[in-house]
């Protein structure tokens, strides 16, 4: 199993997307605080979000929470900032990959901090960045395809 983090997201939508992104391929989702809206039951039953009780979910009050709970833990950290390729990376079962707020990203002494853990999705340059579900997605995806899509099932069957 990889786990997704996300470091005070701010868009309902893109959590939404990635929730449900997790939830379909078993990923553990870590979501660290402040967040820019609300996951109360009451909410995520109003947004409509049915696959919300499939979701392996773990919600932290900052980073530093985080941190503590998952010490010694294999990090990824994505960012725009970064050098080495998200493709270049080799995930192992229990990674973490880690994604920054939609408007901040992930501060910059960290990336300092862990910059050989830091991956990047090539872009052209002077471009914005990808949306946040979908840099989720690339990067999970590369993880999953190294791992086998063990678990996950991968043959289609047609009815005809």
């Amino acid at each position: 199993m990889l786990n997704v983090v996300l470091v005070e997201p701010e868009i309902p939508q893109n959590t939404g997307n990635i929730s449900r992104t997790c939830a379909a391929t078993g990923t553990r989702l870590h979501l660290v605080r402040p967040l820019g809206f609300d996951i109360s039951e009451r909410s995520v039953r109003r947004a409509g979000l049915d696959y919300w009780k499939h979701l392996d979910l773990s919600v932290y009050e900052n980073f530093e929470d985080f941190l503590g709970k998952n010490a010694g833990a294999r990090m990824f950290y994505s960012s725009t900032k970064a050098r080495r390729l998200y493709s270049d990376a080799r995930f192992e079962d229990g990674d973490f990959i880690v994604f920054g707020s939609e408007t901040r990203g992930l501060p910059e002494p960290l990336l300092r901090a862990r910059y050989s853990e830091a991956l990047r999705i090539p872009m052209l340059p002077e471009q914005r960045s990808l949306n946040l579900s979908n840099a989720v997605a690339i990067v999970l995806f590369e993880g999953l395809r190294q791992l086998g899509f063990s678990g996950l099932s991968t043959c289609g069957n047609l009815t005809f």
